[in-house]
């Protein structure tokens, strides 16, 4: 197995900011708009891109929220070992907002079909958009495309793509891996 990294920290850090603007640009004060990261690891992702806003440009009243999707998920029967979700942690109502929901890596499509299920249940928003940190953007089971993007990789199936986030692997990086 081998490993080859396509983004350092800087590189990461250049990403996230470039990502804040771009929310900046299309929701100005972001009236009506809240954040919600999909569990487990677009949470990290969310809260980075949160934190910029808020210390950077002095948005800080952005509403936040964490969605499980693995009882949402259409293979999670599948598995021959039970299953642990996450937590979901949303204390608003969607209804009638705008909604940027942030995932680390768009691969089938698979999970953000889910979350737009699993959201449905907190109200109907007036809208949707994807931010994703990688799209592996050859690897689509179905039609779904991220609003903003960090960075497009270009994988064969059998690689992975990994991120890491300093607040669970002490480093913040993303790794090609192949078997």
């Amino acid at each position: 197995m081998s490993q080859k990294m396509l983004l350092n920290s800087k590189e990461i850090n250049i990403i996230l900011h470039r990502l804040a603007c771009q929310l900046i640009e299309n929701h100005p004060g972001f009236e009506d708009t809240v954040i919600i990261g999909i569990q487990p690891r677009g949470v990290y992702l969310a809260e980075r891109i949160l934190n910029i806003l808020k210390v950077e440009y002095g948005l800080d009243a952005i509403p936040f929220g964490q969605l499980d999707i693995t009882f949402y998920r259409d293979d999670f029967r599948r598995s021959s070992k039970p299953l642990e979700a996450n937590k979901t942690k949303i204390d608003f109502i969607v209804e009638d907002k705008k909604v940027i929901l942030v995932d680390d890596v768009l691969y089938t499509g698979r999970s953000i079909r889910s979350a737009l299920t699993a959201i449905q249940s907190f109200g109907r928003p007036k809208e949707i958009e994807l931010l994703t940190l990688i799209d592996r953007r050859f690897s689509r089971h179905l039609p779904i495309q991220p609003d903003y993007n960090g960075r497009q990789v270009d994988a064969i199936n059998d690689e992975k793509v990994k991120v890491h986030w300093k607040e669970n692997q002490e480093e913040d990086a993303v790794y090609l891996i192949s078997k």
